[in-house]
């Protein structure tokens, strides 16, 4: 019903419905105002105490927003460094919560001052309606925005540490990437997949090397603890490159003030190995891989050859037929760790199409639309010793790294002859020869070549790839290759 008129008015029936579209306009464009420029409904028809001091808060943020956006486009660096800092996100994150609060009472404040109960009935439930609409919209974007900057948060402090090396040597970041197979009671056990990604400090170039964890008779690097416990290499009854970290475990007392002595000790392995110094470490939990795959919606894969998912006594026991698959996280997961009917080098091929995959795969945009998921996926997943300052340079490096060819060197058979008593000069020198490759001034490799098997792929192309052995024909695994041919 319309407002009763004081007595004596001689207003018409066209000149009240005049006045009451005027009052709904008035009601709507303050919700607009405050909308756009919150508190200005409050300056001009409420509080203006109120509203000076909203309109100055968001004339600041909106300042320094616009600052911030042009220093970023100079120095790209300080986003990423801004992005990197927990301190920063756990501010953003308040921040957000306080304006998804006082931006929802400023809505509320500005449907009260357009003096709802003046309406006519159809316009008061119109205002109400938009009124509702625009406070939760405000305040569930304001409330998402928060969750995901926390997602974030949460998952850089799941992934960082302490103890890496900042300091790049020789022009590269070489990181040990070490996979458990057995969940979080195998933390520093026996790894069950050894590689280690050396990337170019300047260009994200990457090499992946894979080490067999059945290597035997290996030197440690020189001088340190494990060297001067196995002067003459890792001889001792059943000890393999992934039996390292079981050794030190049991020896702690050589590793004093050390929180992860069997990494430590198979940190010093790698080294003695490939003669490169490891600045990170990171170990990744198998089986929380799996909700990785799947809070990121899958990954393409071909699937070279028949990988039997499960074991035969087991009552999901089936295959992974050749073909093109998106493969949920179940099927990655036994990708990337299928033993029966397969072999160690076999696995080590797979597990690295794996990660290229996924480094191709995952963009920017997936992350951001899947970042609560993948925060929640990853609490348990990665174990490492990066600083959570030092990702503020990776994290840009790893872009860098995903818009070019992953390069893979395999130090397997029939590569590396013998595996039980393997040459360190040898391997070292293929090393070095894919790492130069990679950034462009190898000369011809030292010591011998293997000359690469080809396979067609199911589409009739070839493909070309280093044979491993009767099962792994067609899976790159001796000298450095594009990994993107070989998957």
């Amino acid at each position: 019903m319309p407002p009763v008129l004081p007595p004596g008015s001689h207003l018409s029936s066209r000149e009240h419905e005049r006045a009451a579209r005027i009052r709904f306009r008035r009601a709507i464009t303050l919700m607009l105002m405050t909308l756009v420029l919150p508190g200005s409904a409050q300056l001009v028809a409420g509080n203006r105490k109120v509203g000076r001091i909203a309109l100055r808060i968001v004339l600041l943020l909106a300042g320094f927003g616009l600052l911030l956006g042009l220093v970023g486009l100079l120095w790209h660096g300080l986003l990423f460094w801004l992005a990197t800092r927990t301190w920063a996100l756990a501010l953003l994150r308040l921040g957000l919560i306080v304006g998804a609060v006082s931006w929802f009472l400023l809505l509320v404040d500005a449907w009260r001052l357009g003096q709802p109960l003046t309406l006519v009935k159809n316009h008061r439930l119109a205002m109400t309606g938009l009124n509702a609409v625009l406070t939760f919209a405000v305040a569930g974007t304001l409330l998402f925005s928060a969750h995901l900057v926390g997602a974030s948060r949460i998952a850089l402090l799941n992934a960082s540490g302490h103890g890496g090396d900042g300091t790049a040597n020789d022009g590269r970041y070489n990181v040990l990437l070490l996979g458990g197979d057995s969940g979080a009671s195998r933390w520093g056990m026996r790894p069950d997949s050894l590689q280690v990604a050396s990337v170019d400090a300047e260009t994200g170039r990457t090499v992946l090397i894979g080490l067999p964890r059945n290597m035997e008779n290996f030197h440690f690097a020189p001088g340190s603890v494990m060297d001067k416990a196995f002067p003459d290499g890792f001889d001792c009854d059943g000890c393999y490159l992934n039996g390292v970290s079981t050794w030190a475990g049991d020896h702690t007392s050589l590793f004093p003030g050390s929180k992860d002595p069997g990494i430590d000790a198979t940190v010093q392995a790698v080294e003695g190995i490939t003669g490169l110094k490891i600045n990170y470490w990171a170990m990744v939990n198998l089986q929380g891989f799996r909700d990785v795959v799947n809070a990121v919606g899958g990954v393409k894969l071909h699937v070279r050859e028949p990988i039997p998912v499960g074991l035969p006594g087991d009552s999901f026991y089936t295959h992974l037929k050749t073909g093109y698959y998106k493969l949920n996280g179940f099927e990655a997961l036994w990708y990337a760790r299928a033993r029966h009917d397969s072999d160690d080098y076999s696995r080590m091929a797979r597990q690295k199409c794996m990660i290229n995959a996924l480094a191709q795969q995952v963009s920017p945009t997936t992350v951001v639309r899947k970042l609560g998921a993948i925060s929640e996926a990853t609490s348990g997943l990665i174990k490492s010793n990066i600083p959570s300052g030092d990702f503020g340079k990776l994290v840009p490096l790893a872009m860098k790294a995903r818009s070019q060819k992953i390069s893979t060197l395999s130090l397997v058979p029939p590569l590396v002859k013998d595996t039980a008593h393997p040459d360190m000069a040898f391997i070292q020198s293929k090393v070095k020869h894919a790492i130069d490759k990679a950034e462009g001034k190898a000369g011809k490799p030292s010591g011998k070549t293997v000359v690469p098997s080809t396979t067609a792929a199911p589409n009739g192309e070839t493909q070309r790839g280093g044979s491993i052995g009767t099962r792994e024909t067609g899976y790159a695994a001796n000298e450095s290759t594009d990994l993107s041919s070989a998957c």
